[in-house]
């Protein structure tokens, strides 16, 4: 796990003349785990944004050796980088399998679709259970499975996840962590992961990384920033 999956250096990002990142350098390992903590408006969603092509960007972006700053988002998708944004996405009035369909949609071998539809299924039992009820009518937990197990059908290297707990019941969320260890461990997916719960991600991460008004200022071993004082003070209430 020690080869570099994804790095970025002098990394900027901007809305219009906004600028929101100033700088970033960080990386991420091939099958790690890695958490960016911060303050609401510190820039954590516009870090994903930036490694997916949605926001404008200057600096330095490579993924699996090749530099991908510039290219178009299904470009990068394509490439095996996959988004999960706050507040899910799901396309409500299609069917939890038409969704999972759609996440397949830049390909074109309908029998490993298939079987990777069922390959999820086995991961989000639920939304088996479930695969022909509209989207907008599944439970919040059930729809962040939903558009978790979506950016799956992409076969991806690397999957960004933007508060995969937000508005969830505690059980529900617990059950979600122990769903994306497993990807990590039994599908080797990397995952980058801005959590407003710090503690679960602490726990699920390998690597941490603290983002102030748009810049890095801590990274490292997750279990060295969680055993910080100010983080802990800031982020674990302790």
């Amino acid at each position: 796990m020690s080869d570099v999956l994804l790095s970025t250096r002098n990394l900027h990002a901007f809305y219009g003349n906004l600028q929101v990142l100033h700088g970033l350098d960080f990386s991420i390992a091939t099958g790690g785990v890695t958490t960016l903590l911060g303050a609401n408006g510190a820039g954590k969603t516009t870090t994903l944004r930036a490694l997916t092509g949605m926001v404008r960007t200057r600096g330095d972006i490579v993924f699996g050796g090749r530099a991908i700053g510039g290219f178009a988002t299904e470009d990068i998708a394509r490439l095996g980088i996959a988004h999960v944004p706050e507040g899910r996405g799901t396309f409500s009035r299609m069917t939890a399998e038409e969704n999972l369909q759609l996440g397949a949609m830049t390909r074109g071998d309908r029998r490993g679709i298939a079987a990777d539809i069922e390959r999820v299924y086995a991961y989000f039992p639920r939304l088996a259970e479930r695969k022909n009820q509209q989207a907008g009518t599944l439970s919040v937990g059930e729809q962040q499975m939903l558009a978790i197990a979506r950016a799956l059908m992409l076969r991806p290297k690397l999957m960004l996840l933007d508060e995969p707990s937000f508005g969830l019941a505690p059980r529900i969320v617990e059950e979600m962590f122990v769903i994306l260890r497993r990807l990590n461990q039994e599908e080797g997916v990397a995952l980058m992961l801005v959590e407003q719960n710090a503690a679960l991600a602490l726990e699920l991460a390998d690597q941490a990384s603290l983002i102030e008004t748009g810049r890095l200022v801590m990274a490292g071993p997750a279990q060295d920033i969680g055993r910080d004082e100010n983080v802990r003070r800031a982020y674990l209430g302790y």
